[in-house]
């Protein structure tokens, strides 16, 4: 495990092992237990995509292990705007003890990891978003008191969290249900390799346009946006689309009784869900957003330490 660019890269075991670091070290932060685990060492943090928690989770966290992180907006570097990622990748590894980048296009990603010879780890494709499901799987953790057998359902769009959700329970021994309309199904390479790595654990992965199929019997209900930073374009069209694919008390009720409610966030109330569920008693978003801090210290502590 040299980066993380995706959860289906990674065995069931370096999951397992990821988010027991993440419940360690958020235990003994609470405690008041400080790890220098990466003093001395940088992180480089590059941002072609804006973000409030990336960028406060991963400077944090960063911080509490004693290293020194660095931000890179798209204004800073020359990666874009006329140097190749390969030689921005051979530079940045003279500097630096680890890259962290969100961006948009995922082969971006996976160039600048083959690269480089540090690690990099992926805040964010347009394609993946595995450390915030690490974040999501650690919450579910905690008020579930285990993983293996529940099921999570997604609503809503084919998109990066749907994608990296599939990979996360498959890895953590989740069954998933997603539902997404016909025209934003999920990308076909992802539905794929998440088939097959549901079929390596055991696990049941249902895809429908279904909203109340998906959610029947879930223990955990997610949704996630419907446009995403860059589709601005789109949202008329998508606010009428998924329309029927809102979270909301009748939704969400056809769920267990002790079903969590998650968002990776931000949420736009009132279109993809209602304040009655993302404020209700059993919403966990803040919770995940903390967790955030603690899934990225425990990649950067197993990648850089």
């Amino acid at each position: 495990m040299k980066d993380l660019i995706s959860l289906h890269d990674l065995s069931a075991e370096e999951v397992k092992s990821l988010l027991e670091l993440g419940l360690k070290l958020k235990d003994e932060n609470k405690k008041g237990i400080e790890h220098h685990i990466l003093k001395g060492k940088t992180l480089g943090m590059i941002f072609t995509k804006s973000s409030t928690r990336t960028r406060v989770s991963f400077e944090v966290g960063m911080t509490q292990l004693g290293g020194y992180p660095l931000f890179l907006s798209s204004n800073d570097i020359q990666l874009g705007r006329g140097e190749s990622i390969h030689d921005t990748a051979k530079v940045l590894e003279r500097y630096l003890d680890g890259i962290m980048i969100r961006t948009f296009a995922h082969s971006d990603v996976v160039e600048l990891a083959e690269e480089a010879d540090i690690p990099v780890i992926n805040a964010l494709t347009d394609l993946l978003h595995p450390c915030q499901v690490l974040a999501d799987l650690m919450t579910a953790y905690e008020h579930k008191g285990g993983l293996e057998g529940l099921k999570l359902a997604y609503v809503g769009d084919g998109n990066n969290m749907a994608h990296s959700l599939m990979y996360g329970c498959a890895k953590a021994g989740l069954d998933c249900a997603v539902a997404t309309p016909a025209k934003y199904r999920c990308d076909a390479e992802v539905v794929k390799n998440a088939e097959a790595d549901f079929a390596a654990a055991g696990r049941t992965l249902t895809l429908t346009e279904d909203p109340f199929e998906a959610v029947k019997d879930a223990d955990i209900v997610y949704t996630d946006t419907w446009v995403s930073m860059g589709q601005e374009s789109e949202k008329e069209e998508k606010i009428k689309v998924f329309g029927g694919y809102q979270v909301n008390d009748e939704l969400f009720g056809a769920a267990k009784h002790d079903a969590l409610f998650m968002h990776c966030l931000p949420a736009y109330r009132g279109f993809e869900v209602t304040e009655s569920v993302i404020d209700g008693p059993r919403s966990v978003i803040f919770d995940e957003a903390e967790n955030r801090l603690h899934a990225q210290k425990a990649v950067m502590a197993a990648l850089m330490g």
